[in-house]
C-alpha cells in the first residue's frame, strides 16, 4: 500500500506539476512622483530601485552610501568598509586640535606641579637661623639689595676621612674663612670682598643668645673675630657699623656644603693664570683652564700661604671662583634639568645658613647677581685699603664712604681699590 499522496511516486509516472493557482492581488502604496525615478512594475505602479538615493541592500534611510554602492562592492551594506571616508558607520573622525590642546594642558600641569613641588621642597630645606631683627642701630635702607656672603670653616657633616681629604683640620667651632658684600643694583652688580684681617671696631650690640646689651668700648679687632665672638648677628652689626651700609640678607656655607655643590655640578671650570702650591690647603695647580672638583675648589679658595700670606690675593681668588660657580649653576641646563637641579640643591641647602627673611627667590637673585659679575656686567673688588696696623688691614675711609654712597643710591660704582 502506498502512503504517498496522489501525484508522488506512483510507479513510473512522472510527477505532475501543481496546477496554477490564482494569486491574491497586493496593492503597493503609491510612490510620490518626485521619488519615482525607477521603472513601472508589471502592475503599472512606478517603482524606485533605491540606487539613486544610495539606499542599497539594507542601508537605513538617510545613511550615506558606501563606496560599494558606487563601485559595485559591499561598502554600503555593513559587510566591509563603512562610509566612503574609510571609517566604520557612526564613528566620528578624531579631533586632532582638541587632542593637542588636552595634551598640552596635561604637560603644563605636570611641569607646574613639579616646579611647585621643587620650590616647596627646596624652601623647606633652607636653614633660616639668623635673626637680623636682633641687630640694633641699623643704617637706612638703600636702593639696592645687599647680601653678606660668608664662607665658614665649619666642619659640620664631615667625617674624619673627609677632614683629612679636604685638609680642613679638626678645630672645634667655626670661624669665617671669607666674607663679601654683594650689591644687586639696577645700575650694575658689585661684589666687594672684606678681608678677614680687616681692622674694625666692635660697636654696641645685643647678644644673639643672651639678649644682653654690650656697650661698645672702641675695641678694635680683626673682622673675623666679630663672628667668633657672637656669630652672624654680631658680624652683620659690625659690618654695618664700619661701612654705613645696611645688609638686607645673610648667607653662609660651610666646607662640606661648598665641596658638595661643586661636585653636584660636575665641577667648575677655572682659568688659573699662574701655577701655585700650598701644603696647608692641599692646593697644587698648574696654569691654564681646568675643571676643579669639590676638593680642589675648596683648596683653591682657602689658599693663603702660596701668596706670601696675603689675604687680599686670596679674596680675589674667592671672588673669581664664586662668580664662576654661579655662572655654571644659574643656567637653563641646571635650573630646568631636574636630574641636575635636585642634586645641586640637595647638596648645598642642608649646610646653607640664611636669615629668617630670605626666600628661595632671594637666593636665586643672589646667584644671578654673582653670575652677572662674572659675565662682565658688574664689578668685583676688594674693599679699599689704606695701610695696616698691627697686622690688620686698615680701610680707606674716604673711598669706603664714596663706595657705600654709590651703592645706596644705585649708581654705577666708580671707586677702585689699589690692592
Amino acid at each position: 500500500m502506498n502512503d504517498w499522496p496522489d501525484g508522488y511516486g506512483r510507479g513510473s509516472r512522472g510527477a505532475e506539476p501543481e496546477g496554477p493557482r490564482a494569486m491574491r492581488h497586493v496593492q503597493r502604496p503609491p510612490v510620490p512622483q518626485q521619488q519615482s525615478q525607477g521603472y513601472e512594475d508589471s502592475y503599472g505602479t512606478p517603482y524606485d530601485s533605491g540606487y539613486n538615493t544610495g539606499q542599497v541592500y539594507g542601508n537605513p534611510p538617510g545613511h550615506r552610501a558606501g563606496h560599494g554602492a558606487q563601485g559595485g562592492g559591499y561598502g554600503g551594506d555593513g559587510y566591509g568598509d563603512g562610509p566612503g571616508d574609510g571609517y566604520a558607520p557612526g564613528r566620528p573622525a578624531p579631533d586632532w586640535r582638541r587632542r593637542f590642546k588636552v595634551g598640552f594642558i596635561c604637560v603644563l600641569v605636570i611641569v607646574l606641579g613639579v616646579s611647585i613641588g621643587t620650590y616647596f621642597w627646596a624652601d623647606s630645606k633652607m636653614r633660616r637661623e639668623v635673626d637680623l631683627s636682633k641687630v640694633i642701630e641699623r643704617p637706612e635702607e638703600g636702593d639696592c639689595t645687599t647680601y653678606l656672603i660668608v664662607g665658614s670653616d665649619s666642619r659640620e657633616g664631615l667625617s674624619a676621612e673627609d677632614k683629612k681629604k679636604l685638609h680642613t683640620g679638626s678645630a672645634e667651632g667655626k670661624r669665617t674663612d671669607s666674607m663679601m658684600i654683594l650689591a644687586a643694583c639696577g645700575s650694575g652688580n658689585t661684589m666687594v670682598s672684606l678681608p678677614r684681617d680687616s681692622d674694625v671696631e666692635i660697636p654696641s650690640f645685643v647678644g644673639s643668645e643672651s639678649g644682653k646689651t654690650y656697650k661698645g668700648t672702641g675695641r678694635h679687632v680683626k673682622l673675623n673675630a666679630a663672628y667668633a665672638e657672637d656669630g652672624p648677628e654680631l658680624l652683620v652689626r659690625t659690618v654695618e657699623y664700619n661701612t654705613g651700609l645696611r645688609i638686607d640678607h645673610y648667607a653662609e656655607i660651610g666646607f662640606a656644603g661648598f665641596a658638595n655643590i661643586v661636585d653636584a655640578l660636575g665641577g667648575v671650570e677655572m682659568d688659573i693664570p699662574k701655577a701655585f702650591k700650598d701644603k696647608n690647603s692641599g692646593a697644587d695647580f698648574q696654569a691654564g683652564k681646568q675643571t676643579l672638583n669639590g676638593e680642589q675648589a675648596l683648596a683653591f679658595v682657602r689658599t693663603r700661604y702660596a701668596f706670601a700670606g696675603s689675604d687680599l690675593d686670596r679674596t680675589k681668588n674667592q671672588q673669581k671662583f664664586l662668580s664662576a660657580l654661579a655662572n655654571q649653576a644659574a643656567t637653563p641646563g641646571t635650573v630646568l634639568n631636574p636630574f641636575q637641579l635636585y642634586p645641586t640643591l640637595g647638596a648645598g641647602l642642608d649646610t646653607l645658613l640664611v636669615d629668617k627673611d630670605m626666600s628661595l627667590f632671594d637666593l636665586g637673585e643672589m646667584f644671578f647677581a654673582m653670575k652677572s659679575v662674572n659675565g662682565g656686567d658688574g664689578k668685583s673688588m676688594n674693599i679699599p685699603i689704606s695701610g695696616s696696623r698691627g697686622g690688620n688691614l686698615v680701610w680707606d675711609k674716604d673711598k669706603v664712604k664714596q663706595l657705600v654712597q654709590q651703592i645706596k643710591n644705585d649708581e654705577r660704582v666708580t671707586v677702585t681699590s689699589d690692592r
